[in-house]
């Protein structure tokens, strides 16, 4: 088999030669997804700062054993990681890119992740799921592993169903419906938290989402994890639906699973249409995020650049409301062409409200400016 050297962070390691990222590649491993395990190196490493102790990490999902890899070799406070593939050639490609790095902190096994999980119950700091595809068929097991003061990170690619291409398989993998607006993947990204704390709270835990971004083909995120009946009930309230209007994009969110919501818009009396239940609270934690700010330089990744100007334009919206406005969709509504963004925020803040421009989307604004109060603003610069 032919084989490619991979140099990323600071490590080395070889790969299965392919022409395109798949499934169906002998041994999976995605270029693309670089800038993620940068983020990973160092949302751990800042989860790691507050802890007296060594962590233990779990990778999943090896593949090559990039991930695992990293954290042992550029996380420092990391006392031993495990890595796990279900993948013969991926245990064997895992094994040789530990040797090759010199790593003796690493164990690598073949095992199904949620059997190692299972098995490995409050054995591990960190537990990172990062699946091809969907994350769902591994929160449960991850819900039993991780003890109190934890870390869960995980990825999906699922975009397709999270964010209301396909509302069946949503409903099927993570109980919600989804909605297909124009703020979406934030949504997606909603339902997915959503569907983590319902899972954590079957065992008298709840999470504390720490960072989460929507990049490219997939969703992010990093939660650590609580214990106490009490706290997780009172976590619970968090859940809740968004309602949306198509006609004149008034959205509202309703706390509550089971609450009363409107099926007519209040503004234009148009339907509503709604999703959920999802996760109602805060995505971003600003100190966190600034933590990782702080600390990239000393990290000396190959993305310094695009890592930071994502931290950046998420530390400017973690404390903005829930959903955003897309200035083009806005424009649309109103059947005119759209102004500068630039000119709309700084007239929204000039009348009071929060706005501030958000990761999700370039041409979107997270504000709380009722929407009747957007288009007037939005009118009034054309």
């Amino acid at each position: 088999m032919e084989h490619k050297t991979i140099n990323e962070g600071n490590v080395t390691i070889e790969v299965p030669y392919f022409h395109k990222v798949s499934a169906k590649a002998p041994v999976f491993y995605n270029p693309v997804m670089e800038l993620n395990r940068d983020l990973s190196v160092a949302a751990i490493q800042v989860f790691q700062m507050d802890r007296e102790e060594d962590i233990t990490i779990c990778d999943a999902f090896g593949g090559t054993g990039i991930r695992g890899i990293r954290y042992a070799s550029e996380i420092g406070g990391v006392g031993h990681v495990v890595i796990t593939d279900l993948n013969p050639l991926a245990v064997q490609f895992t094994e040789d890119n530990v040797h090759k790095n010199n790593l003796n902190n690493i164990d690598v096994y073949r095992e199904d992740a949620n059997l190692l999980l299972r098995k490995c119950r409050g054995k591990f700091d960190v537990v990172d799921v990062d699946p091809f595809g969907t994350p769902s068929p591994y929160i449960e097991s991850s819900a039993f592993n991780l003890r109190s003061g934890g870390m869960l990170c995980v990825t999906a690619t699922d975009t397709s169903a999270l964010c209301g291409t396909y509302k069946e398989p949503c409903i099927r993998k993570y109980g919600a419906v989804s909605l297909k607006t124009e703020y979406c993947h934030e949504t997606g990204l909603r339902i997915l938290v959503g569907f983590i704390s319902r899972t954590f709270a079957k065992y008298k835990k709840y999470v504390d989402l720490k960072f989460s971004h929507s990049t490219e083909h997939y969703l992010r995120l990093y939660l650590t994890i609580g214990k106490g009946a009490k706290k997780t009930d009172e976590s619970l309230n968090n859940l809740g639906y968004i309602a949306h209007c198509n006609n004149c994009l008034y959205r509202m969110a309703v706390p509550g699973l089971a609450p009363s919501i409107p099926g007519i818009c209040p503004v234009c009396k148009g339907n509503f249409r709604v999703g959920g239940p999802l996760w109602l609270g805060k995505l971003l934690e600003p100190d966190f995020i600034e933590n990782m700010i702080n600390i990239m330089p000393d990290l000396n990744l190959k993305m310094e650049n695009e890592a930071l100007k994502l931290l950046e334009r998420c530390y400017e919206e973690s404390n903005a409301p829930i959903t955003f406005f897309d200035l083009h969709v806005v424009s649309k509504n109103l059947k005119i062409s759209s102004p500068p963004l630039h000119n709309v925020l700084e007239k929204l803040k000039a009348n009071g409200f929060f706005a501030s421009r958000t990761h999700f989307k370039p041409t979107g604004i997270k504000t709380n400016a009722p929407v009747d109060a957007l288009k007037k603003i939005v009118l009034s610069l054309k």
